[in-house]
């Protein structure tokens, strides 16, 4: 028995509602599946198949097709991976925005920490935090004592800020409110909605991922990158030598101030 060619509707397989009111390309179910005009149109969500019923002409093509949304990639992979290289690469090739996203979180917290956020395993954060001894306070002391208290409260962090920071140091889920501030404008907002993007480094796991599907965040393409261990270690580990050389040169130049300080302390 020959079957009958199934006529799709102008969106063919995704949700024309989300398309309309969100401008992404959102895959319908079978289960909410209408006919209209001898075409057949999936919806998301049964909400958006009884939006559609009520008035379908807005969200059906008229004279012109409908216009698909910009291209927007998700880029995956463990550090080291390469995923902001191939991002910036990609990027610069199809015309459309590069998000790194710890390098974003920075950016929303640096006018208050000054200084960009390192892990609480880094051990480098020791050194980095250098001090001059209690003994040598008063020949190091610039600041008064107003001034100090002035600068920790310019450094008060709120509640979204400080959940950012622990996602930073810790590598704590940023909760679902946090995300709801930054990641929907990616999609909702200008420029990114018009012209597109490469999100490298989100999502990092199963909850952030599931926190795309329930806010209806569709990539179009999502990408991992993997990549052998010995092959991180040789591309990251001459990065670390060098940074732990440099760490060595400026502990041993500050040990040599210190030693200078104690001297103008004798005389």
């Amino acid at each position: 028995i020959k079957q009958k060619k199934r006529h799709m509707g102008d969106t063919k397989h995704f949700c024309p509602v989300s398309l309309k009111e969100n401008f992404i390309l959102y895959p319908g179910l079978q289960e909410h599946a209408v006919k209209y005009k001898e075409k057949i149109y999936y919806f998301s969500t049964s909400d958006n198949r009884d939006k559609f019923l009520k008035n379908p002409e807005d969200y059906v093509a008229h004279k012109e097709p409908l216009q698909a949304p910009p291209l927007r990639v998700c880029l995956l992979g463990i550090h080291g991976a390469g995923k902001s290289t191939c991002a910036r690469l990609i990027a610069d090739k199809l015309g459309i925005f590069h998000i790194q996203f710890e390098e974003y979180l920075q950016e929303l917290i640096l006018p208050k920490t000054k200084k960009k956020v390192e892990p609480s395993s880094n051990e480098d954060r020791d050194d980095d935090d250098y001090k001059i001894p209690e003994e040598l306070e008063d020949l190091s002391q610039t600041t008064t004592k107003p001034e100090t208290e002035k600068s920790e409260q310019e450094v008060e962090l709120t509640d979204d800020e400080v959940a950012i920071k622990a996602n930073l140091m810790d590598n704590l889920e940023l909760p679902p409110k946090v995300l709801d501030n930054i990641v929907p404008d990616w999609w909702k907002k200008e420029p990114f909605r018009s012209t597109g993007f490469i999100l490298d480094g989100f999502p990092r796991t199963a909850d952030e991922a599931n926190y795309l599907s329930e806010q209806g965040l569709c990539p179009d393409v999502a990408v991992y990158i993997q990549v052998e261990e010995h092959d991180i270690l040789d591309r990251l580990l001459p990065l670390r030598l060098n940074k732990w050389k440099d760490r060595q040169h400026k502990k041993m130049e500050h040990k040599k101030m210190l030693k200078e300080l104690k001297a103008k302390k004798r005389v």
